[in-house]
């Protein structure tokens, strides 16, 4: 083939790929595999023979397991010099990305006894379209073989049967044999280009493809509809090196389903959230793989606060800033990651989640659960998450895997009705507030305090149309003024102190409506102390 197409294709003030020299190497004919992030990534493996190094693009990488068989599509032949050939070629040029000796070494025919031999039966192989060769590489050994398919560029890589077969991954070895350097290491040292950012997220996406902690999942068809794992309340904070510990966003908890350039966002009811947030949805389709996340969307003011009011106005103000902050992976690419301890779903989920400012990965700190929630509760902010390092995801099932600490107690409340205003008040005076247990909504108190005059007129105009005689409860409950019953569908969260041996709660002071849960999600919220 010559270096004629090789030359043709390149710029070679531009480049800093080497020019052409066709020259045999010494007594051992030699190998190297290149790893290569170009528009999409690959590995070229480029075999010494001939004065050149005959070249094949391998879309999927090498493999070491004989089951396998991987398209192996022949390409230009390159210069002898550029088997140590290891950088960046700057956009604009043929192959624009970053190239690093994924593995190297020397290769022989397996009957070949000096390198005239070997090169003679190479060569026969070649022309016949069945190559046979044994590698002496770091990474790769034993005998392979190249069959050419009816296309004559397309062959297939093979693996024999020998001693050095296994059927791992051995692509998660993604470190230069020469430089120690990986891809995304060799493109973050060269030129801020553009696109730097977009060959970043390919280069991890694809790694986490090839990972062994992936190949751990099993293979699953994307899951719909999702109901979130969620955490048993605890009083208190702790220390412990097995569980790990994360900011408890003051937000909307949300799942999203990514798949190519689509993206559907829902509460944990199951309701659409694609409309009312639609700038989260938007920044979801530039995921280019298939997963399902879960995160909590938030809307943060001018000084970068999470703002829960800010988020349930968003709709209509269109104040405040969203963003979706990413916790866990529950599917990607054609696997259940819901069996892999949360540690490791993290870690997957920190490589592939793309940088934008939108979505933000969720991050933790390890074991200083107490310190964690004095910064937590000095800042003003809700409060901590705690959950076992090794904990699977239960897919909607409350686990004491999670604890969930709050810097005060709250509780939420479906609104069962209101009493009549006294004084100066206008509107209403109190809320009745229930809880389920089971199917039976229970009375939990009437919270009084805590509301903003124009609150008490915009609660109240909402509570109208859905007034009723019929008391909600089994038995009606004590009232110090007149009560008007409504149907049980508004949920609110207040503050309290904790709760009385008749299980009411003792001082509740209203603190929100609560536009993402539903009535019947309403059940008791304090904790009992629980540790790991």
């Amino acid at each position: 083939m010559g270096l004629k197409e090789y030359t043709a294709k390149r710029r070679f003030k531009e480049t800093p790929e080497p020019e052409p020299d066709e020259r045999a190497g010494e007594e051992r004919l030699v190998f190297v595999v290149h790893k290569h992030a170009a528009r999409a990534l690959h590995y070229d493996l480029r075999l010494e023979l001939d004065g050149v190094l005959k070249s094949w693009a391998v879309p999927r990488g090498p493999s070491l397991d004989p089951a396998v068989k991987r398209l192996a599509v022949m390409v230009e032949d390159h210069p002898f010099s550029y088997r140590e050939f290891e950088g960046v070629i700057p956009e604009g040029n043929y192959g624009a990305g970053s190239v690093i000796i994924w593995d190297r070494g020397f290769y022989r025919h397996p009957a070949g006894r000096n390198r005239a031999e070997n090169e003679q039966l190479l060569l026969a192989g070649l022309a016949k379209g069945d190559l046979k060769f044994i590698l002496e590489g770091e990474k790769l050994r034993g005998e392979f073989a190249l069959v050419r398919t009816r296309d004559a560029r397309s062959w297939l890589l093979l693996k024999k049967k020998d001693r050095f077969v296994h059927s791992g991954e051995i692509l998660g070895e993604s470190r230069s044999v020469a430089s120690g350097r990986t891809l995304e290491e060799l493109l973050e040292t060269g030129s801020k280009t553009p696109t730097r950012h977009r060959k970043i997220d390919r280069i991890r996406l694809r790694e986490t493809e090839e990972s062994e902690g992936l190949q751990d999942a099993p293979e699953a068809e994307m899951p719909h509809a999702v109901r979130p794992m969620l955490a048993t309340p605890a009083l208190e904070p702790f220390d412990h090196p097995d569980w790990i510990f994360e900011m408890k966003w003051d937000g909307y908890r949300a799942v999203a389903e990514v798949r190519e350039a689509e993206a559907a966002l829902y509460s944990r009811n199951l309701l659409s959230l694609n409309r009312k947030f639609a700038p989260i949805v938007e920044a979801l389709k530039a995921c280019r793989f298939e997963a399902v996340l879960d995160g909590e969307v938030v809307a943060v003011d001018e000084r970068g606060r999470p703002d829960f009011q800010l988020l349930q106005d968003y709709g209509s103000s269109g104040s405040g800033y969203l963003l979706y902050y990413v916790f866990d992976l529950l599917h990607f690419q054609g696997h259940d990651l819901t069996g892999l301890p949360l540690l490791k779903r993290k870690e997957i989920l920190k490589r592939v989640l793309p940088s934008g400012p939108r979505i933000r990965f969720s991050d933790h700190v390890v074991n200083d659960g107490i310190l964690f929630f004095q910064v937590v509760r000095e800042k003003g902010l809700e409060g901590i998450i705690a959950k076992h390092g090794q904990s699977t995801y239960q897919v909607g099932k409350r686990s004491r895997q999670w604890l969930k600490v709050k810097r005060q107690l709250t509780q939420e409340g479906v609104i069962a009705g209101f009493t009549a205003p006294r004084g100066g008040r206008g509107h209403f005076g109190t809320l009745v507030l229930g809880q389920y247990d089971g199917n039976e909504l229970i009375c939990i108190g009437h919270a009084g305090g805590g509301f903003a005059a124009e609150e008490l007129k915009l609660i109240h105009e909402r509570l109208q149309p859905l007034v009723q005689e019929t008391c909600p409860f089994r038995v009606v409950p004590p009232a110090n003024a007149p009560v008007t019953w409504v149907r049980p569908e508004l949920v609110c969260e207040v503050t309290f102190s904790g709760w009385t041996d008749d299980a009411v709660m003792r001082h509740p002071v209203f603190l929100r409506m609560r536009e993402d849960k539903a009535a019947r999600e309403v059940v008791r919220d304090s904790g009992e102390g629980v540790r790991p």
